[in-house]
């Protein structure tokens, strides 16, 4: 039996999650002695200069013994951020017009700096000329 064939035989069961960019692959699997595990795979899409693309892939995986634990802590982890940030996305990505609190205040910076010299500018007295 093919590599390929043996991992195609120990897949029990898969969703399927698609998030922009990202895709989630959750997989049973089973173990030689019969037992399953789960795999939680990121795949995420670049594209390249020339338009042509590649995927970057990690994978984790958990098993039995784990579970309960693992939810737990996934649990008070996804809660936590709920509680402090709220259901809104807030990036980039997600808002064209985000603007990161760095850049604000690098901005009013500059705006500040761009004022003092125009001050300076119009301080000038033509009687000196």
């Amino acid at each position: 039996m093919s590599d390929y064939e043996m991992m195609d035989k120990e897949e029990i069961y898969s969703k399927v999650l698609r998030a922009g960019r990202r895709t989630y692959f959750f997989d049973v699997r089973a173990t030689k002695a019969g037992d399953y595990y789960l795999t939680v795979t990121e795949s995420k899409k670049f594209t390249n200069d020339d338009g042509s693309f590649h995927y970057k892939k990690h994978k984790i995986y958990l098993y039995k013994e784990d579970f309960t634990e693992f939810k737990e802590i996934l649990a008070e982890m996804t809660d936590y951020i709920i509680n402090e940030k709220g259901e809104e996305v807030i990036s980039e990505r997600h808002q064209k017009d985000f603007k990161r609190e760095d850049d604000f205040v690098a901005q009013e910076a500059k705006t500040t700096e761009d004022t003092k010299s125009l001050d300076s500018f119009t301080d000038i007295s033509f009687d000196d000329i």
